[in-house]
């Protein structure tokens, strides 16, 4: 991705990248099974699969249409977030994280009320930051001035994805307790063909906890 993505702005608060507006609805889609090479597995009745999959995962149809509407500043647009992963891009701005350190290392934030630190080999749904924007998202997310931890991540791992896994027998979707409702798959498990994905997961590996502040404070200074 070399463009610079349009930024938007509601209420006086930088919507981030990631998140979905209210003109980007869920898309309803039959789901039905389907037999392939890999096996059986869950599909779209009219699917389509240069668009609908990826590694062979069959993903959630949404509307792509940013600043329409309002923005659910607290929500995560699924497509975007998998383009960010992938791509390693801001989760605020958009723009490419590649470019932004001499050490080619990705600044990741994450909600912790205890501040733990980030773990090696942790998974995560959350994107990587730009330090600019990370300084700007402790200071106007509320869930992040409740408590946060940062860490500049080396590489970060694709693992799996996040998602709703259907009854391969009823092809009924399967409840999940955690707090998104999505079950986490990782690409081998047999349970990827009968998942929705909505999210991409990676692991974090080679992690450097930092101070938010600190690191502000050692940019200034170069």
């Amino acid at each position: 991705m070399t463009s610079t993505p349009r930024q938007f702005y509601w209420k006086g608060l930088h919507v981030p990248f990631i998140a979905p507006w209210e003109g980007e609805k869920s898309r309803s889609s039959t789901i039905v099974l389907r037999r392939g090479r890999g096996g059986e597995g869950i599909g779209y009745a009219d699917e389509l699969s240069t668009v609908d999959r990826r590694k062979g995962v069959l993903w959630i149809r949404y509307g792509a249409v940013r600043g329409t509407g309002s923005p659910n500043l607290a929500g995560v647009h699924p497509l975007r977030q998998r383009q960010a992963m992938y791509h390693m891009l801001c989760q605020v701005c958009g723009r490419s994280t590649f470019d932004r350190r001499s050490d080619e290392r990705h600044l990741f934030l994450v909600r912790d009320v205890d501040g733990r630190p980030i773990g090696e080999g942790e998974r995560t749904t959350t994107p990587p930051v730009c330090e600019p924007c990370a300084g700007e998202s402790v200071r106007d997310c509320p869930h992040l001035r409740k408590g946060h931890t940062a860490s500049l991540v080396g590489y970060a791992q694709s693992w799996g994805v996040a998602g709703i896994v259907y009854d391969p027998h009823t092809l009924t979707p399967i409840l999940s307790d955690s707090k998104d409702g999505f079950t986490e798959v990782r690409y081998d498990n047999p349970l990827i063909r009968w998942t929705l994905a909505a999210r991409e997961v990676v692991t974090l590996n080679r992690c450097t906890t930092v101070d938010l502040e600190s690191l502000a404070a050692q940019k200034v200074a170069a």
